[in-house]
């Protein structure tokens, strides 16, 4: 099965720019209460996935940073520690399963490297159950069939 059946495409997805600041993801993150949000560049190709330890690293490693002037930092000054990388919308769905366990969600992008959604944790674990159900549900009707 191809994973374009799972994607949750961007016009449906929370993201920011690189070109945003950190005030801005913090407002964003939190009011969707998301604690990790896909970071895109201005041709709209992924970059990464800004987190909220990768905000919390910067706030602990800038002198004097607070609340108040985090609209002084922008996106593209804070390291990004965790690596989620994408998945091309071309692959097949036994693909994804091994980065679903380490991420929450998984980004999906085009040939050209363009961000054009996601899937979530929640669609993959939904399928491999259901693959799952069906492998016992074939066992048990055949062993009431003999």
């Amino acid at each position: 099965m191809n994973i374009a059946f799972f994607l949750l495409p961007k016009s449906e997805v929370v993201y920011l720019n690189f070109n945003r600041t950190m005030r801005q993801a913090l407002e964003k993150m939190e009011y969707h209460r998301y604690s990790a949000i896909p970071i895109i560049d201005h041709d709209g190709k992924y970059i990464g996935t800004l987190t909220e330890g990768d905000l919390l690293w910067k706030l602990k490693n800038t002198p004097d940073l607070n609340f108040r002037n985090t609209d002084q930092i922008m996106l593209s000054e804070i390291p990004l520690h965790v690596k989620n990388e994408p998945i091309s919308v071309n692959e097949e769905m036994e693909a994804i399963i091994a980065r679903a366990k380490e991420q929450n969600f998984v980004p999906v992008v085009d040939d050209n490297g363009i961000f054009i959604g996601i899937i979530r944790r929640r669609e993959i674990i939904e399928y491999c159950a259901n693959q799952l159900f069906k492998v016992l549900n074939q066992k048990e009707y055949h062993k009431t069939k003999s």
